[in-house]
């Protein structure tokens, strides 16, 4: 009797507890189903008529480097709800402190460099031996220069995916030899941006005066500004504040439009930082920490501050989609980054090489916002009336969007074509046309006898000629 009352008290335990996990699972999945069902206004609609590769419309320029906005009232990015924009940190430059009220992801083009991205109420956790906890009076304050204490830094290197929450201010730091290029996407339709559909960031230092931009092709004028948010607070209230004299909270307050938003560094910068090994053995840790957090419940508020933020995509051994005869493809999802789950956002590199091609295929969970790095190819879209939307080439520093379900192809030019691709989807999902695992290949003969009015053998070729090519196809034909 003992014995079968402690089975069913286990088994009654395993109930509540597979219970418990299904109700705290549910409101996650309607997230991740539901963030992006909020009713489109009339100008968020995807009326599209043309998309075409499109480049910046304006450019702010700095004294360490430069800041290029696309227009997100363009109609291809007022649709898919995103807001582009490439910085260009010059050597010893700084991109000044930050945040904004939507997620950012990140794609490190070029160079290399240091950043930052702080999170609300987590523990300045790196500081160097020297540093005493207590007061410190005014001139200890005055050479206390390397006794300092700070949110983690992290080592960034081109081909890297970095990841910027919502409300997260952020610096980055080019310490490298060469340029650093970053291009970004900001997700406006995110649930965190509870604003509207422009592009903001609230700047902590510096500043730049209003600038106009006219969109390429088109008569529309669209303005940005960027200023230094403390120069609106009283000097004195602020002075209280930090508990700091006037005269510092002026400088702080002082308007440096000259300088912009990219400064350059008088005197060098060093800080505390982990190693890149320790940095690569931290984030495998923190993967295996993912998944017992997902099991036990401990989720994405209590890792946030330890989360990994930045991966690399330009590694040749792990690509997750290779042909020998037609590229690689690397993708980042919730995964391998799990802060992406909450950004819902994700990234891929690709490489097509000469004249080989995608097959024809549509996203079934999000928006693709694709951004040319070398190389050129041709394009085509189609819509959901059979239209083509776009039949362009497209080249080297365009980007162009391919909306969710719009099916699309793509075939590379002479001299290949390397791309990244941000999308609107943590977990994104891929239906292809074409291929070993396509939907013509799934569907019987006598479907596909009937739907196109051809012949067994006919249907036959057309199931399984590509054998066992998939998303990549090798080049057949040299014209497209």
């Amino acid at each position: 009797a003992v014995s079968t009352r402690l089975l069913l008290a286990i088994l009654f335990s395993a109930f509540l507890l597979s219970a418990a996990n299904a109700y705290r699972e549910y409101p996650v999945q309607q997230g991740q189903h539901g963030q992006r069902s909020i009713p489109l206004t009339q100008a968020q609609q995807c009326r599209l008529q043309r998309l075409t590769g499109s480049q910046p419309s304006q450019r702010i320029e700095s004294e360490g480097g430069y800041t290029e906005l696309w227009d997100e009232n363009e109609e291809q990015f007022q649709c898919v709800g995103v807001a582009p924009m490439r910085s260009v940190i010059r050597q010893n430059s700084l991109s000044l402190p930050n945040f904004h009220p939507m997620p950012r992801l990140v794609y490190i083009e070029q160079g290399r460099g240091l950043i930052s991205v702080i999170n609300p109420g987590c523990a300045e956790t790196f500081q160097s031996q020297t540093f005493q906890a207590g007061r410190m009076t005014g001139e200890e304050r005055g050479q206390s220069r390397g006794n300092d204490q700070h949110q983690k830094v992290h080592r960034i290197h081109q081909g890297d995916v970095v990841a910027i929450p919502a409300g997260a201010a952020h610096w980055c730091y080019n310490d490298g030899e060469e340029e650093l290029v970053a291009v970004s996407i900001n997700d406006l339709n995110h649930r965190s941006n509870q604003l509207d559909q422009n592009f903001r960031a609230f700047y902590l230092a510096g500043g730049v005066q209003e600038i106009s931009g006219r969109q390429i092709g088109v008569g529309k004028q669209s303005t940005q500004k960027f200023q230094n948010i403390f120069r609106a607070f009283n000097t004195e209230l602020m002075a209280e504040a930090f508990n700091i004299p006037v005269e510092i909270v002026r400088k702080m307050q002082e308007e440096q439009n000259e300088r912009g938003l990219i400064i350059n560094v008088r005197e060098g910068m060093s800080m505390i930082r982990a190693d890149e090994e320790e940095e690569e053995f931290e984030g495998r840790s923190q993967r295996g920490q993912q998944w017992w957090a997902e099991v036990t419940g401990n989720g994405l508020e209590e890792n946030i501050c330890t989360m990994k933020i930045r991966t690399n995509m330009d590694t040749q051994r792990r690509a997750d989609i290779y042909s020998r005869q037609a590229g690689k493809i690397k993708h980042v999802n919730r995964q391998k980054l799990p802060i992406l789950r909450d950004m819902d956002m994700s990234a891929s590199k690709g490489t097509l090489y000469p004249n080989a091609l995608m097959s024809p295929h549509w996203s079934v969970n999000g928006h693709s916002i694709i951004y040319v790095q070398r190389g050129d190819a041709q394009v085509q879209v189609v819509d959901h009336t059979g239209q083509q939307v776009m039949n362009d080439r497209v080249n080297q520093g365009e980007m162009f969007v391919v909306p969710q379900y719009y099916a699309s192809t793509v075939k590379a030019g002479q001299n290949g074509f390397e791309f990244a691709v941000f999308r609107t989807s943590s977990q994104p999902m891929n239906s292809q046309l074409a291929g070993y695992t396509s939907v013509i290949r799934a569907m019987p003969i006598e479907v596909l006898t009937n739907a196109y009015q051809i012949s067994p053998n006919e249907a036959q070729r057309l199931k399984m000629n590509r054998g066992g090519e998939s998303f990549l196809l090798s080049p057949q034909r040299k014209s497209f």
